[in-house]
């Protein structure tokens, strides 16, 4: 399995791929090294080409502009639609909203291509023993049936939380991953969002 992208690799593949989608022609090295703020071009240079290696670009000729967005079938990659903030500590009422598109290796997933999928960003420390970590993007696939033991996106009594989900003599509740935070058993609803495929981490640069 290919490891997943990080946050700064997902904004350079979406910002090449609104450029070319306005018609414009596939940003330079330079071009994407200010757009993710970097101040050296080589760097931006590194995260493109992990995409490539990721199947997520590929290199018609070695001209410069050469790129395009491709799957290993050569394919558009599509986006999986980042909605929102999930709170992966005391669970908290919100809505989810569109808030961008984050782009993975399909093949990564293994998820069937007529699977649903979304993405969340998390907030709190609740799932720290399951390495998920504030400010990570978990990548969930939509109405799937939960198993003991994996980590949902779940609404439980009106509140969004991101949990792993058990199952013991036959009733449902919710662990978090962190001692500090107590178990969250369901008085009323607990409806099962979607189940955790994938966590994206953005990779700090390295200082000098």
């Amino acid at each position: 399995m290919k490891p997943p992208l990080t946050i700064r690799q997902h904004d350079a593949l979406e910002f090449i791929r609104t450029r070319m989608a306005e018609g414009w022609p596939v940003p330079s090295i330079r071009e994407i090294a200010a757009h993710l703020g970097l101040s050296s071009p080589s760097a931006a240079h590194l995260h493109v080409k992990a995409l490539e290696r990721k199947g997520l670009l590929a290199k018609d000729s070695n001209t410069a502009r050469s790129l395009r967005l491709a799957g290993h079938d050569g394919k558009h990659v599509p986006g999986i639609p980042l909605l929102g903030a999930i709170p992966a500590g005391h669970g908290d009422l919100r809505t989810q909203e569109p808030d961008g598109m984050i782009y993975v290796d399909v093949d990564t997933l293994r998820i069937p291509k007529s699977h649903r999928t979304f993405a969340l960003k998390v907030t709190g420390d609740s799932m720290i023993g399951r390495h998920i970590m504030d400010g990570d993007i978990v990548i969930l696939e939509q109405n799937a049936e939960p198993q003991s033991g994996d980590v949902v996106a779940a609404l439980i009594d009106g509140q969004s939380t991101l949990k792993t989900y058990v199952m013991e003599r036959g009733k449902p509740f919710l662990r978090a991953e962190n001692p500090k935070y107590p178990a969250l058993l369901p008085r009323g609803e607990l409806m099962i969002q979607g189940v955790m495929r994938m966590v994206v981490r953005e990779q700090k640069e390295k200082t000098k």
